[in-house]
């Protein structure tokens, strides 16, 4: 007998620590603490981690994209307001604004209730997770998906896939996924998909079975915004438009229009980031000096 309850403490000994090693269901976070919050996963666990200092842009600092602003603006007063609203995708040129205005979206209506779920590429597969965690809660919930690209085998297209529309469970009411990417299609294009493409009899074209698993997954966001370069003008007016917020006097600002297009030769390119970057190293030195 007292063998047996030996064997028995062991055994439950064993599966306690097997328990130990295995993933927990994710916990929910504080809700309170935040208005965004990051997926993490760690030894195959992942919970929700409160960002406490998001990175707070208004809509009003946003120059030249004024289209795609009202548009998106649009669709998150209609999720707020618990009325239709689609997934957004917002693809084009690097420093463009892409990433900026879903986080201007979000400290524009976060006293109304919206929260931001931000997600890695590579940790997609865990949607259904955050799902779950969401799916009966008062707020409303954007999951954030910046710089996303696949390559067809990954585990997070699928799972992004099935999260915007093709799962036999549909998404919550409470949910919309904003994802922003240098690709249209999210996905590499190569030169050899071209030949798969084939020709009717009355000149239709009819793409291949790679472009159309491409495009599969893009057309599935139901809104597109595209952003485009910056012209010299515009990428100066933002120069000037940061350095004024930086507290630098407009005459000194519409001065440094001349150190402002050198420091984009120096990088390569105009957009909102270069100019930001700029008027964050002009704005310094005249506060030192």
């Amino acid at each position: 007998m007292q063998a047996l309850e030996t064997l028995l403490a062991r055994l439950e000994s064993l599966v306690g620590r097997a328990e130990s090693l295995l993933p927990q269901p994710a916990t929910p976070p504080d809700w309170r603490a935040a208005t965004a919050f990051r997926w993490r996963v760690a030894q195959g666990r992942g919970r929700l981690e409160a960002v406490r200092h998001p990175q707070r842009i208004q809509l009003e600092d946003l120059l030249g994209v004024a289209g795609q602003k009202a548009t998106i603006v649009r669709n998150t007063r209609q999720f707020i307001a618990r009325r239709p609203a689609n997934n957004v995708l917002l693809t084009g040129a690097r420093g463009t604004g892409k990433s900026s205005l879903v986080k201007a979206v979000l400290a524009e209506f976060a006293p109304r209730g919206l929260r931001l779920i931000e997600v890695d590429r590579n940790d997609l597969v865990g949607l259904p997770e955050i799902i779950d965690l969401i799916a009966d809660r008062p707020e409303r919930f954007i999951v954030f998906c910046d710089d996303l690209s696949f390559e067809a085998a990954e585990p997070g297209y699928k799972a992004l896939k099935s999260a915007l529309d093709g799962s036999i469970a549909g998404p919550p009411e409470n949910l919309l996924i904003y994802a922003t990417s240098n690709r249209r299609h999210l996905m590499p294009e190569r030169m050899a998909e071209n030949l798969e493409t084939t020709h009717t009899a009355d000149g239709e074209i009819h793409p291949g079975e790679t472009t159309e698993e491409k495009i599969s997954l893009s057309e599935r966001f139901g809104l597109w915004l595209s952003f485009y370069p910056f012209d010299q003008e515009l990428y100066l007016d933002i120069c000037v438009h940061w350095l004024q917020r930086f507290g630098v006097s407009e005459k000194s600002a519409l001065a440094g229009r001349q150190e402002a297009l050198q420091w984009a030769l120096q990088r390569g390119g105009r957009s909102g980031r270069i100019a930001w970057q700029f008027a964050r190293d002009f704005a310094g030195r005249q506060k030192c000096s």
